[in-house]
């Protein structure tokens, strides 16, 4: 490996979405520091924030279609049983649900949790809730993602925050996507459930820091245990 590779493996890339607010932030920097010095770092901390926050890092994703990763960076803070957002189309009964908690300082970036057929696509809008709160899932201003894998009928949501204004996703209906593929990404602060058939086995529990597109949440397959509850 050369100097050049080193220097390049050592910064994360930027998502080119976070470009303008970057331009954005940096020229109101240098406008404030015309006025004030403490106005000048207090911009350039914020600057710095906002490329942290857009940075879009490389992840490995377990190639097993028996597995679930995580869609997004973040601390699980919901897993079992809920009925899926009515405009899903998946009926009235209970999924698995596993629900991943983004805050301001997490990647934002999220990633396809299986593979498979996206044959629905819904955005409904709605509250800005404390994306932590359960009721979040169904209040919130959330954009929906229906995939049929090879385990049958998931969903992704992306909710809203508190803070979060502004949902992207870029995937389309009727496309086919990997697993840990990037669909879309929420600004700022938000959360991602994942909604399963009540076959797969959650791997994860709540409190538990994941990685999107390389944690596994659950998993498909007879030889499946269920995990012992954690005590705290």
């Amino acid at each position: 490996m050369t100097l050049l590779d080193s220097v390049k493996n050592t910064f994360v890339p930027i998502h080119r979405e976070g470009y303008p607010f970057i331009a954005a932030f940096g020229a109101a920097t240098l406008f404030l520091g015309y006025f004030s010095s403490v106005l000048f770092w207090i911009g350039l901390i914020l600057t710095a924030w906002c490329i942290y926050f857009y940075r879009d890092p490389e992840r490995v994703t377990p190639v097993d279609d028996r597995l679930v990763v995580s869609p997004a960076d973040g601390v699980i803070s919901a897993v079992g049983p809920a009925v899926p957002p009515a405009e899903l189309g998946l009926g009235s009964g209970e999924m698995t649900r596993i629900s991943v908690f983004m805050n301001v300082f997490s990647c934002h970036i999220n990633r396809a949790p299986v593979r498979g057929r996206i044959t629905r696509i819904e955005h409904k809008p709605g509250k800005f809730l404390n994306a932590e709160l359960d009721k979040a899932s169904a209040e919130n201003e959330r954009n929906g993602l229906v995939i049929d894998s090879p385990n049958g009928t998931i969903a992704a949501v992306q909710i809203a925050g508190l803070v979060a204004r502004r949902i992207v996703c870029w995937a389309e209906t009727g496309g086919s996507i990997a697993i840990g593929e990037r669909f879309g990404l929420i600004r700022f602060g938000s959360r991602v459930d994942v909604f399963l058939p009540t076959n797969a086995v959650p791997r994860v529990a709540v409190g538990q820091t994941a990685v999107g597109g390389e944690t596994v949440l659950a998993e498909f397959g007879g030889a499946a245990v269920t995990p012992l509850v954690r005590v705290s």
